[in-house]
This record gives structure tokens, C-alpha cells and sequence, in this order.
């Protein structure tokens, strides 16, 4: 069996995130010399809270179990003070560990409660979800939503570990495990196209939980998140992209989670967010049509979506006013001139949007 793989992200709080099978083993060491854990999970999964408290009450430590809703249901305001309640009526101190089981909705938010919790306390994530392993519970970035938008509301806190157990990938519904591979080959398009050539040479081992080629694209995908983390933690680079080349795709598929209020999976809609900056830069004359093609080739043959309903571009304009990357009233979007070659499109004309908007209604997926 092969043994697990560390990847390190550097910085001015270093951790390493853990990659491999049964590392449940390896939280003890995560979150010593902390008193109490705090661990936060799905309640609709009391399952895999119940397993990591008794690994901690079996090293020694206290456990404050702190079920919450699933999906982004759990990125409130009012869950986020529920969850304060809850570690203010444990005494939860400094010293303490919040450890964040499941989703990347669910490792958002415990993130930022530790994040929140007496100015920082130690975090350790546990993702169990693709899209958690590959995106969410790596790089520091935590946050709820607001009836204006996604992830409006958050800090920048640096885990202590990230335990990303490839078991917990064998429980996940099949659609939900396609949904993650959209960030996969996110980080493909604009960094890693050795990603898009495992997809497109094997797309039956891609989307099986058990096989050494998940193994290898989740891999390639977290290394390629810690090496831009650990040059730009805060997205606040001077001169290139720096971080803001993690969201590419994501001011369009934001905008969808918004519009459909976040009915839809979070990978879904970055997979139409990938079709549509994809159609937005070809149009723009900045990608070539072959592999403006790629996009639509690689997320099809994965099951992806890629189209969204028309008639509702105007929605989905006010929406991608207020995505983060904007500057004022400045539409920017993170694009390609090439694979691997990631740029900045900046104040696009709205024929332009319209254009590419109408290019995603009109595919069949």
C-alpha cells in the first residue's frame, strides 16, 4: 500500500497537508497539546464526528461535538453565532483546536470560527469531500455567505494540518465526486495540464474513489493550490495573478450559486463558469478556439454541466458585480491565453458577456 503524501504549504505559518488512506491515525499528532477539540460536521453525518471524537477522547483530549446543517446551508450568520455559543458555553480558550469534518462548506465555516474565536485558535481540517480536499480545507481562506453574495463575510487563517483521508472519497454519491473534479481540472486549464491528459487518457479511473489516478489528480491539484498559497496567502501580490488564478471560473459560477440561491453544487457551477470564461476569452480574442474546445471536450466527458438556462443574463450581471475580484464598478475575470497561461480580462463589454452568456445557454450538456 502506498504510504501518505505530504505537501507542504509554505508561508509564514507552514502545515503540510496529508494525502493518503486511514489517517484518522495521524490526528492525535495534529491537534497535540491542545485541552479541547471542538469538532465541527454535517449533522446529517453524525457518523464521522462520532469517529474523529473518539480518536481524540482516545489520545486524551475533551471533544465538543458541534453538529451543523449541510452544504451551504451551514455558511450563516446565525449558524456561525451558534457555533460561538457554543464554544463560549465550553470555555473553549486559545489553547484549544476546532477540527473541521466534511465538505468544503463545512471546513469554510469551521475555519472561520476558528478564525473568529478569541482573534485565531488552532485549526486542523479534515476534508471528506473532493472538492474540500482539493479546494476549501487548503489555503486559509474561510467565510459564510450573505443574502448579497458567496464568501463575503471571512478571514484569512492558516490551518495547523490538512488530513485529506482518500476513504472518505468511497461514501461520497457519485454526482457529488464529479462535481469536485471541476476544481481538478480548474487548476489543469490554467496550471497543471498533465491533469487534463490523466482526464482525457483515463476518465473511468478519474471518477473511481479507489484508483491510483484520483490519487494522482488530487494530488496534482493540491500541490498546484499550496505553491500559489504559499507565494500570495492574502491575494495581495503586487505585478501578476498570484492567488486570484485559483478563481478562475468563479465569478460566473458565484454568480449562478447566487441566482439559483445555492441550490446548486458548487462544482457544477464552476464547470459552467469554466465553459463560459472559456467562450469570454475566445470571443475576446485571447484563447484559441482548440482550446476554448478543450474546456467543453474535458468537463462533457467527466458529466460536468456546461450550458445554464437563458433569459436570466441580467441576474447574473448584479451578481458578478459584487464577486471580489471586482474593483468598483470594474468587472475582472481571471482568463487564458493559452493552457497554462493565465491572465486578466478587465471591464469587458457587456455585448461581450452577453456573447458568451448566449454561447453556455445554447449547449446541449
Amino acid at each position: 500500500m502506498t504510504g501518505p503524501t505530504r505537501i507542504s504549504v509554505r508561508g509564514e505559518s507552514p502545515y503540510d497537508v496529508v494525502v493518503g488512506r486511514s489517517l484518522l491515525d495521524s490526528l492525535p499528532s495534529a491537534v497535540r497539546g491542545a485541552h479541547r477539540a471542538a469538532v465541527v460536521h454535517p449533522a446529517s453525518r453524525p457518523e464521522d464526528g462520532a469517529r474523529v471524537a473518539e480518536a481524540l477522547r482516545d489520545s486524551g483530549h475533551q471533544v465538543l461535538l458541534i453538529p451543523v446543517p449541510d452544504g451551504e446551508d451551514a455558511k450563516t450568520a446565525d449558524v456561525l453565532a451558534s457555533c460561538w455559543s457554543a464554544l463560549g458555553r465550553a470555555g473553549f480558550t486559545r489553547s484549544d483546536v476546532v477540527v473541521g469534518v466534511g465538505g468544503g462548506a463545512t471546513t469554510d465555516l469551521a475555519g472561520f470560527l476558528a478564525a473568529s474565536w478569541l482573534r485565531g485558535v488552532r485549526l486542523v481540517q479534515m476534508p471528506t469531500t473532493l472538492l474540500g480536499m482539493v479546494d476549501a480545507a487548503v489555503g486559509g481562506k474561510t467565510g459564510i455567505n450573505t443574502p448579497e453574495g458567496k464568501n463575503l463575510v471571512g478571514a484569512f487563517h492558516h490551518p495547523a494540518a490538512v488530513l485529506a483521508d482518500l476513504d472518505a472519497l468511497g461514501t461520497l454519491p457519485a454526482p457529488d465526486l464529479v462535481a469536485g473534479l471541476a476544481e481538478v481540472v480548474k487548476v489543469g486549464f490554467t496550471s497543471d495540464d498533465v491533469i487534463l491528459d490523466l482526464v482525457e487518457g483515463d476518465v473511468a479511473g478519474a471518477t473511481d474513489p479507489t484508483s491510483p489516478v484520483l490519487r494522482e489528480l488530487v494530488e496534482r491539484a493540491i500541490q498546484v493550490k499550496a505553491d500559489v498559497v504559499s507565494d500570495d496567502f492574502r491575494e495581495a501580490r503586487e505585478g501578476g495573478l498570484g492567488r486570484e488564478v485559483l478563481n478562475y471560473g468563479h465569478t460566473f459560477a458565484h454568480a449562478i450559486e447566487q441566482v439559483e440561491d445555492y441550490r446548486w453544487r458548487h462544482g457544477d457551477a464552476v464547470a459552467v463558469g469554466l465553459h463560459y470564461v472559456s467562450a469570454l476569452a475566445r470571443l475576446a480574442g485571447r484563447l484559441p478556439q482548440a482550446d476554448a474546445a478543450r474546456h467543453l471536450s474535458v468537463l462533457q466527458l467527466l458529466g460536468l454541466p456546461t450550458s445554464y438556462p437563458p433569459g436570466r443574463f441580467e441576474e447574473l450581471l448584479a451578481a458578478m458585480r459584487i464577486d471580489k475580484k471586482s474593483r468598483g464598478d470594474l468587472l475582472r475575470f481571471v482568463v487564458l491565453d493559452g493552457i497554462g497561461r493565465p491572465g486578466l480580462l478587465e471591464g469587458p463589454d457587456q455585448a461581450l458577456l452577453e456573447a458568451a452568456y448566449a454561447e453556455v445557454s445554447e449547449v446541449v450538456s
